[in-house]
């Protein structure tokens, strides 16, 4: 991967993160983190953030 691939891979990891962030703040089944359990749209984001996360480690 180039540096370039990689800063755009963190980028979209971070905005995983505060959009998974954001949710939990004003959902009251999820907490920051872990989604709640009946809340897909928490569930939904959550993965997100960490299938973008284990890939951007996975390139550290």
């Amino acid at each position: 991967m180039t540096g370039r691939q990689i800063s755009d891979l963190y980028r979209r990891y971070m905005a995983a993160d505060t959009a998974y962030r954001e949710h939990a703040a004003a959902c009251a089944a999820c907490t920051t983190t872990t989604p709640g359990p009946d809340c897909q749209a928490g569930a939904r984001l959550y993965e997100s953030f960490s299938s973008l996360q284990a890939a951007y480690l996975h390139q550290q």
